[in-house]
């Protein structure tokens, strides 16, 4: 039985770089660099501000007060998290204000980097060595009375209310084939980007896109995005930075494109075929593609590649269309499709889990006068960035959450723990959790007679 159990905790060993311990001690080394633009020596330093911040989101807190609670007896934010002094809340908030959010990027380019190193990312590569990478846009802060100079407006013309809201534009890493998501730093829209949702991605992408190739210049990438995208700056801007593409594109927007396609049709110039899903016989993906056509009346001289796709099963037909920068045959007309409906995971594995699976995204950790709402959503990602990192690279990670059976209850198991016993290392509290800890009367600390 011991032989076994030591058999067992053997093959939950691999990729030690790419769990908790190894990437929290990456991180610490990071926010060491970060610079603290106060004077004299600061009672909390700005790496355990940013290291207490990450053990927020780490920890799934769902608020400031519930992590502050732990200031007093939480020994573990130190052997863990490597928080040497604690600030409280109002001290966290006070000093992340401050920070210049353009200093948390390196954090994910590190994590990225030993991601490569440990050789994670090849399976996730989608097409002819390129990855794919989906982009969105997403609220992450609204609200009718408070707010900062930071803050975008919304007025209803009806009754002139004001609502006020913080976006970003975020971006992982996606495979049709893996759960799991890498996210990259996120950019965040600004009121300078314009008052249209168009204008506002669009100039938000261009940052981003400029910030992507600074931090990594010769990673193949396909971005892969909604029909919004797919219009002449935001293509040439794509092409600019050496991004492939496969974007969503809608008849009501590109009347042109659609009526080019449809002409061409008529002529006998599309390709058209069908094929029977391998998985499901009653499933028909029905194709049709054309090479070659102007995107729109006023950009002629930019000619992308049109398909079309149809999901037909006898309850229901889908109907999807994309332009990309790949030449489109029979042979690869059904991957493309696959890595355009992958867009979908940069809501439902990325936004989706973020905000219902104990990450509380949307929650106002704290506004602040400057950056503190923008730091908090990039200490939250990096959680996340972490947490994906363990889902795909730590067997131990992945064992302990099977065995809870959902995320929720490993978040409110580890949480537990971690107030109630005192840990060297995360990794051990994830064994605590997956070997289980011996039922025993507590150590009750008395000192009277």
């Amino acid at each position: 039985m011991k032989h076994q159990s030591q058999q067992k905790k053997g093959k939950l060993a691999s990729r030690k770089h790419l769990s908790a311990d190894p990437l929290f001690k990456g991180l610490h080394k990071d926010f060491l660099g970060v610079s603290d633009y106060r004077e004299g020596n600061p009672e909390i330093s700005m790496a355990d501000a940013l290291m207490s911040g990450f053990a927020v989101f780490s920890l799934k807190d769902p608020s400031l007060l519930a992590f502050d609670q732990r200031r007093v007896t939480d020994g573990n934010l130190k052997s863990i998290y490597r928080v040497e002094d604690i600030p409280c809340d109002t001290q966290m908030r006070t000093i992340l204000d401050e920070v210049d959010p353009v200093e948390i990027r390196p954090a994910y380019k590190s994590i990225f980097r030993e991601l490569q190193r440990g050789k994670a990312l090849e399976p996730m590569v989608f097409f002819q060595g390129c990855y794919l990478l989906s982009l969105d846009g997403t609220g992450y802060y609204s609200s009718k009375k408070i707010f900062s100079d930071n803050c975008l407006e919304k007025v209803n013309k009806k009754t002139g209310e004001i609502t006020y809201y913080q976006q970003m534009l975020g971006a992982a890493i996606v495979h049709p084939s893996f759960k799991e998501v890498i996210p990259l730093a996120p950019e965040f829209i600004i009121k300078q980007d314009g008052q249209s949702k168009n204008d506002c991605e669009r100039n938000a992408a261009k940052r981003f896109f400029g910030k992507l190739r600074e931090d990594h210049p010769h990673l193949p990438l396909i971005i892969t995005e909604d029909a919004l995208s797919s219009n002449a700056p935001h293509i040439r801007e794509a092409e600019k930075y050496n991004l492939h593409y496969i974007l969503g594109v809608k008849k009501g927007d590109h009347p042109f494109l659609f009526r080019k396609v449809e002409e061409a049709q008529e002529n006998g110039q599309t390709i058209q075929f069908e094929l029977v899903d391998k998985k499901d016989p009653q499933k028909i993906h029905r194709f049709l593609f054309l090479n070659q056509v102007p995107l729109n009346e006023s950009n002629q001289d930019l000619l992308i590649n049109f398909l079309e796709y149809w999901e037909i099963t006898p309850e229901k037909t889908q109907h999807f269309s994309w332009v990309t920068d790949f030449t489109i045959t029979k042979g690869n007309a059904h991957e493309l499709m696959r890595g355009g409906r992958a867009r979908w995971k940069i809501e439902n594995e990325t936004f989706n889990t973020l905000k219902n699976q104990g990450y509380h995204f949307g929650h106002n950790y704290g506004l602040g006068e400057k950056n503190l709402s923008v730091i908090f959503v990039m200490l939250m990602m990096l959680a996340f960035l972490v947490d994906q990192t363990q889902q795909l690279c730590c067997p131990l990670f992945r064992a302990t959450w099977h065995k809870l059976g959902s995320k929720r209850e490993l978040w409110d198991r580890m949480r537990s723990l971690f107030r109630d016993f005192a840990f060297k290392s995360m990794r051990m509290l994830y064994e605590a959790l997956y070997y289980g800890i011996k039922f025993q009367p507590p150590i009750i600390l008395y000192d009277g007679e």
